[in-house]
């Protein structure tokens, strides 16, 4: 089994890494930064993510020896020869995950409903733990965010209104300043200029208030 051991996983060249769904940062050890490289296991587990179809949550990987005595890891764990891999199940049905990693190869399995996760490494064959409870559906559903039509996006509208309102109540006070010095003959007009910039600021506190409103309301539905 080919394996290359860097102190920092920052060291691994980028032409070394040829495994697209994973970073070395994933892969290197929790508590050394250490990543030890063995591309048998790198290889089916990259299979094994190409077989899902969806992301694995990678719980640990590599383990340096001091990280894997701290963290109360078996004392001949596959861990520490970078041919383990502990996946959490959040993602994932764990029968469904199960067959697929035997059907690329893994043979070591550990099961642990408790912490979410489950254990996969390269053999000998065996298993351990407690089977996960079965599960209504394999996972929690994933429901995309409702999102709309920027034509039609209530918040667009209000804060358009509001920013056109805006402006205009800006430049009919400036009318009316000019209108003022400059334009005695048609002072008369001024105060209806001075109507119609109050009309302007109405507006634009609508506008406001109808973006405010699409907002408190987009949240409570949990849109974003």
């Amino acid at each position: 089994m080919p394996t290359t051991t860097y102190a920092h996983f920052r060291d691994v060249p980028e032409s070394a890494w040829r495994w697209p769904s994973f970073s070395p940062a994933e892969i290197a050890c929790r508590g050394t930064a250490a990543i030890k490289i063995n591309t048998e296991a790198m290889d089916k587990l990259q299979a094994l993510r190409n077989r899902l179809g969806k992301p694995l949550i990678v719980r640990s990987a590599y383990r340096s020896p001091s990280h894997n005595r701290a963290v109360g890891g078996a004392p001949a764990s596959k861990h520490m020869l970078g041919t383990a891999f502990d996946i959490a199940m959040s993602n994932h049905d764990p029968v469904t995950f199960a067959e697929a990693a035997r059907a690329v190869g893994f043979l070591g399995f550990g099961t642990y409903p408790r912490s979410g996760f489950m254990h996969i490494d390269l053999g000998p064959a065996r298993s351990w733990g407690e089977p996960f409870a079965p599960r209504a559906t394999p996972f929690v559903p994933e429901v995309p965010p409702a999102r709309e039509v920027l034509a039609d996006s209530r918040t667009l509208k209000g804060g358009g209104a509001a920013g056109i309102a805006t402006v205009g109540a800006a430049g009919v006070e400036v009318a009316q300043d000019v209108l003022a010095e400059t334009q005695s003959a048609i002072l008369p007009l001024v105060p209806y200029l001075d109507t119609l910039r109050w009309v302007f600021i109405a507006v634009a506190l609508i506008g406001i208030a109808v973006a405010i409103h699409a907002r408190i309301d987009d949240w409570k539905r949990g849109q974003r």
